[in-house]
């Protein structure tokens, strides 16, 4: 019976040591815990849009800064000459002003047409960018005064439709989309810019319209990120010390 008792005391002595390492590694835990948690969050991607109402006429050109970092990343150029016989010849192009900016397009007989994206469009790594100038729409007026005058191209007489945009943020590939309305009137291309984005995050597409970012979009991981392995909940648990252990 003295025997008995004194093993009971000697554990009730010892508990209050367990309790405290316990407490104490569960703290531990917490710390890695809250670590981990840390480590293992998704890269939050945040779409920065900008409204614009920017006309661009005639003999224009307007130099396009995505990330307002002070450097044109695009210019769109609409020029107008003239013949010797009277005729009349308006373009509108997009013109990438850095080596590895890009703007989306296809190529036909040599030459880069910029297409006229719908709202909707994911343009990211695996889109179609061409190397060099897009060209949008073309207005011309034959020069004779019953002559008719024509407007051709992808952009020719649209409204609402977006260029799909690929440009460099300190080396970095980022997407983004600019808005436009186009028309042609008298052998001459007019433009207005409504609007443009880009994504925040590295080789993360953004979609043609969108203006911000949403928890489903947040919660993938960036192309080209390697995934983060969380381990289960035990940590978790030990963190709320001897009731969580009794819980695990």
């Amino acid at each position: 019976m003295m025997k008995q008792s004194f093993n009971k005391s000697k554990q009730c002595s010892q508990l209050p040591d367990f309790e405290h390492r316990l407490n104490m590694y569960a703290l531990a835990a917490s710390a890695a815990g809250v670590g981990m948690l840390a480590v293992a969050q998704p890269a939050e991607g945040k779409i920065i849009y900008t409204k614009a109402n920017k006309q661009i006429g005639p003999k224009t050109t307007f130099h396009l800064d995505l990330n307002h970092d002070g450097v044109a990343d695009f210019d769109l150029k609409d020029a107008l000459a003239t013949s010797s016989y009277g005729g009349i010849f308006g373009t509108l192009s997009a013109l990438p002003d850095e080596k590895h900016n890009a703007v989306w397009g296809h190529t036909a007989f040599r030459k880069g047409y910029a297409s006229a994206l719908y709202a909707g469009v994911p343009v990211g790594p695996k889109g179609q960018f061409l190397r060099g100038a897009g060209f949008m729409a073309a207005s011309s007026h034959s020069g004779l005064r019953a002559g008719p005058w024509m407007c051709t191209g992808p952009w020719a007489d649209v409204t609402n439709r977006y260029l799909g945009l690929k440009f460099t943020i300190k080396g970095e590939t980022h997407f983004g989309w600019a808005r436009l309305n186009v028309s042609c009137s008298n052998a001459t291309v007019n433009a207005t810019l409504t609007g443009y984005a880009y994504e925040t995050i590295r080789n993360r597409p953004i979609v043609t319209g969108k203006k911000k970012g949403d928890e489903e979009s947040d919660s993938r991981n960036p192309v080209g990120a390697s995934p983060v392995a969380v381990r289960p909940a035990g940590l978790g648990q030990l963190a709320q010390g001897t009731a969580g252990v009794t819980r695990w």
